[in-house]
């Protein structure tokens, strides 16, 4: 049985990456594809490295005919997201990749984002798309947002260590490396060349970046009690991922194996050999994941490291992973592509 496909917003870098992971996929056809400011053109003029596909012509959002659609990806931004899918069928399967359903309590996101949540009754049906610790609840889901990606490696790396007790929870520091991908598509002065080759900084510093608002929810939840962790990205001249090196004190050894065993059974999570330490090259382009943990010299201390590509695991891979489960389908199609290296 094939499934049929929409994609809104599919002029920006996570939707370019659906199309990609979409094209090789075995079950999904892509049916509708829609752009605002670039609509009525080929995707081949806005992706050039998507021309030698067969798609439909990018289409303003209204002149979408949703009765033959299966599923939507919506990779619009937040605000505009809630908008659209509060107008969508009642009984589509959607999958979120903004910001504006990953947060459970309407005066978090209104915290974060700066605006009331306009569609609260769409926000408690959501869940949480981190699939690995939400599998059960997306396989039953209608509506799933997706996580950011600064998020989801910070938690690959400190979700099993929380849950088990492993580590201090109140001594936690994540000091997080991004590519520019991240950003998206849109022309900023800061992301020009000239502008952010050469040279790292970091961002949001001192607790203003809005994914501490997925951290907060997701460890406190499961701690039972208010975790806060210190956390700075810093963006690199590079196009994707992300490597997340986190601080925390316990066992090495015991939380080398904590990870090694919640992992074990995961597709997607690799657990490299206790001491050694990932890299970003090493899942570019990919749906994989990599984690190391890593004593410290001093005793008591360990250093976790997670790395993956942002537009895929931690972005469009994730939303395709849990849009398999969503349409009752082998979770891996679509995704066992071999990273890219060099």
């Amino acid at each position: 049985m094939t499934h049929n496909i929409a994609i809104l917003g599919a002029s920006g870098y996570t939707g370019a990456e659906l199309i990609r992971l979409i094209a090789t996929h075995p079950s999904m056809t892509i049916v509708a594809l829609s752009a605002d400011r670039k609509a009525g053109m080929a995707m081949a003029d806005v992706f050039p490295h998507l021309r030698h596909l067969s798609l439909p012509i990018l289409q303003k959002i209204d002149d979408i005919d949703f009765s033959c659609v299966d599923l939507v990806f919506c990779a619009l931004p937040h605000v505009t997201s809630q908008a659209v899918i509060s107008n969508l069928p009642a009984d589509m399967k959607i999958v979120d990749l903004s910001a504006d359903f990953r947060l459970r309590d309407p005066d978090d996101y209104k915290k974060w984002y700066g605006k009331p949540h306009a569609a609260t009754d769409l926000q408690s049906e959501a869940v949480y798309g981190l699939t690995e610790f939400y599998r059960d609840q997306i396989t039953s889901a209608r509506l799933v947002a997706g996580t950011g990606c600064n998020a989801a490696t910070g938690q690959y790396a400190l979700r099993p260590l929380i849950k088990a007790g492993a580590i201090d929870l109140d001594n936690i520091i994540i000091d997080l490396k991004t590519g520019v991908s991240g950003a998206g598509r849109s022309l900023k002065e800061n992301l020009l060349h000239a502008e952010l080759s050469e040279g790292a900084h970091a961002y949001s510093v001192g607790g203003v970046h809005r994914h501490l608002a997925e951290f907060d929810q997701e460890f406190s939840a499961i701690a039972g009690r208010e975790i806060k962790v210190q956390f700075t990205p810093h963006l690199l001249p590079a196009n994707r991922g992300i490597l997340a090196t986190v601080y925390v004190q316990g066992d090495a050894e015991k939380i080398y194996q904590t990870l090694s065993d919640a992992y074990a059974n995961e597709v997607f999570i690799e657990v490299l050999p206790f001491g050694q330490h990932p890299s970003t090259r090493h899942v570019r382009g990919s749906n994989f994941c990599h984690i190391g943990a890593v004593a410290d010299r001093i005793e008591g201390r360990a250093v976790v490291i997670a790395a993956l590509d942002n537009l895929t695991k931690g972005s469009s891979g994730q939303a395709l992973q849990n849009a398999n489960l969503m349409l009752n389908l082998d979770e891996t199609m679509g995704l066992m592509m071999v990273p890219v290296f060099p």
